[in-house]
Formats: C-alpha cells, structure tokens, sequence
C-alpha cells in the first residue's frame, strides 16, 4: 500500500492515512545531509505498530469519564483512543485541505504541508472533534519515538536514529573496562532485533560485541 522502502505490510493504518503520515513526519524530522529523515527510517511503520497494538486501543486505561478538560501534568485526557484521534483527525484535516486547496494534505505542496502543521501546532484550525494541537503533539510524540526507538518496533530503519546521535545501542562488557575512560566510545549500534536475529554474536555473558569505529580526533 505504500512505497516506503521498508517495503513493510500495515496492520491498522489505510492508504490515505499512510501517505498523510509519510509526508507530515518528513517535515517533523527532515532528511538533510547529516540523516535520513523521519519518512525513510520507518517512523509511519512504528506509528502504525502503536496504532494496531494495546495501546492503540488503551487497553491499559480506565475510559469510563468523565471527559474534563485536564492539564499538561495530567496526562491523557480524550475520550478517543489513539486509534480514534488518528483516524479522525487524519480524515478531518484532509476534508480541510480539500475545502482550503482543492486536494489532500498528502498531494499538498511541500509549504502548504509545512505552513499547515505549523498551524496545527497552535491549534489555529479548528477540527470538528478534536483540537488539531492534541493531535498535533501526539503525532510529534510518537514520530519522535519512532526515530529513536529500538528498530524492534518498526522505526529507526538501519538505526538512523542512534547513528546521528552516537548512541551504542545495548551495552557490551567493554563498558566496564572504559567506564572510567575519558575516551569517546564509537561502535555500531547494537539493537535487540540485531541479537533477536542473530545478526550480532553475544559472548559468554550474553553481551552483544561491538564493533568499534575508529575516527579522527
């Protein structure tokens, strides 16, 4: 249904959500010349195995209401499960671009789509079920997660993520010889689906080796 190079089967997500969410998370993370962005490293793939999982659904929350309008420090506070927001969300801003330009947000221009989020971002378009800066905070919260999180969950492809930032991955048994070291520590990262699948040999206390980068200082 999408030509996402991770060339993944979706288990909640339809089509038009799908190109909705290709072209909105690309502009939340952006590819440029130090990564990939948000779109190739698979985040509508983690977003889409949140969706179709527990919770998805909040299968762990009590959802009886009341529904009050809560603060930032109280959490989650819609009646809607995460499945919910994004479906209805996602068919309300397309019905609102189709009013404003005459076509989808998917078949937007690059700075309508961006001029657009941003709007959402400041609750500026007023969405007939829910706040646009709900839904905007989610999608941001769970594209961030997606770029980040273990490969495991369907984003952060070739670990784009945690090779921008340097992150190692799981830890080795080398961690206790350089944790006093002033040295820079580079490797590979190592993910839990690397060691799930065998990719990366674990030693005798079931640490992952890595594979050290050497670089200039």
């Amino acid at each position: 249904m999408s030509d996402n190079p991770i060339g993944a089967s979706y288990l909640y997500l339809l089509e038009p959500e799908i190109r909705f969410l290709e072209a909105a998370v690309e502009h939340l993370i952006p590819t440029d010349e130090l990564s990939p962005g948000a779109r190739d490293a698979g985040v509508v793939v983690y977003i889409d195995r949140q969706l179709a999982g527990t919770w998805g659904v909040h299968g762990r929350m009590y959802r009886g209401g009341p529904w009050m309008e809560g603060t930032p420090q109280q959490g989650y506070q819609s009646r809607f499960t995460p499945q919910e927001v994004y479906r209805i969300a996602i068919r309300e801003i397309d019905q609102h671009c189709k009013t404003a330009f005459g076509r989808p947000f998917a078949q937007l221009a690059s700075d309508d789509q961006l001029r657009l989020l941003e709007q959402l971002e400041k609750d500026e378009i007023a969405l007939p079920s829910l706040s646009s800066k709900f839904f905007f905070d989610l999608l941001w919260r769970n594209t961030d997660e997606g770029f980040f999180a273990d490969p495991l969950y369907g984003g952060n492809r070739d670990k784009v993520g945690w090779k921008l930032l340097g992150f190692p991955g799981l830890p080795s048994s080398e961690y206790r010889r350089l944790v006093t070291s002033d040295e820079p520590y580079y490797a590979e990262p190592v993910s839990v689906l690397d060691v799930q699948t065998g990719q990366v040999p674990v030693d005798a206390e079931g640490f992952p080796k890595h594979v050290i980068i050497k670089r200039d200082r």
